[in-house]
């Protein structure tokens, strides 16, 4: 198991950017696909507070449920690149 899970859905261009980053960067992670209907995403909305993806969580450095893609983004920028 990775250190690093993404919460993600099929054909979300935010997923997308998420991925094609940790891809670059060449970190193994663990994907979670959530739900289409936002009312059953209780898994990631437990991790992160709301339901919206993509969300990460990375165990390694104490991150718990980050979400909005350009701040993902920018966290594995600073912390992995």
């Amino acid at each position: 198991m990775a250190a690093i899970t993404m919460y993600e859905l099929p054909g979300c261009p935010y997923c997308a950017k998420v991925r094609s980053k940790l891809d670059e960067l060449e970190l193994e992670y663990d994907t979670i696909e959530v739900p289409r209907s936002h009312g059953e995403r209780t898994e990631v909305e437990e991790v992160s507070g709301q339901t919206g993806v993509p969300v990460i969580t990375d165990e390694d450095n104490g991150i718990d449920g980050m979400h909005e893609s350009d701040d993902i983004v920018e966290y594995l920028e600073e912390t992995y690149a």
